[in-house]
């Protein structure tokens, strides 16, 4: 498993990739800068680990987002930042805190194509949610429920593209499309929805 770290702050980065490199293979330790889809060319990583920081700055996901990506957030983080981490596709979700063992057994998770969210950073998410479950004003087609069962299964987008035979591209479509008939903003509040409504079988 070939991971690459990613981090602005010079010693994070540094620190982060000591501490892995005891367990896997760390490829390279860089910025998220103007120039990462060109170092992800060079150092073609299995997984990615990105430490946000402190003041998370998120705008290097899309480029991200073909990749397994494990991100790591503050501990107390903002909704606002969490919802933003979901809906850039990572895979995976950490506190800034957690122990290295975790990190690795989560980028080893991620490198499998599913999906790793810690509880503490999900669960104000889930608050969110009505207690009053409404009826959908939209039904979802076929494709749809299909899409959302492996959502609920845990796997990632490039998973359930393989599985379905469509495309990574298509299966955005379709989950923004489950996002909008369930009137929630990521993935955990979709199952969360669509377990209330029984719409899938967890």
């Amino acid at each position: 498993m070939r991971v690459l770290v990613i981090a602005n702050d010079l010693l994070t980065r540094v620190g982060l990739a000591a501490l892995l490199t005891q367990q896997v293979d760390v490829i390279g330790q860089i910025p998220a800068g103007e120039n990462l889809a060109d170092d992800l060319e060079v150092y073609q990583p299995d997984v990615v680990v990105y430490d946000a920081g402190y003041d998370p700055h998120l705008d290097c996901l899309e480029t991200l987002s073909d990749l397994p990506l494990v991100v790591l957030l503050p501990d107390g983080e903002v909704v606002s930042a969490v919802i933003a981490a979901l809906n850039g596709g990572v895979y995976g979700l950490l506190q800034r805190e957690s122990t290295t063992d975790w990190i690795i057994q989560a980028l080893e998770t991620v490198a499998e194509g599913l999906l790793v969210f810690d509880p503490i950073l999900i669960e104000p998410l889930t608050a969110r949610i009505d207690t009053v479950i409404e009826p959908l004003l939209e039904q979802l087609t076929s494709r749809e429920s299909e899409v959302l069962q492996y959502l609920a299964e845990g796997l990632a987008n490039k998973a359930i593209a393989q599985t379905l035979g469509i495309s990574p591209n298509t299966v955005k479509f379709h989950i923004n499309a489950i996002f909008s008939k369930l009137t929630v903003q990521s993935r955990t509040e979709a199952v969360v929805r669509a377990t209330q409504l029984g719409l899938i079988i967890l």
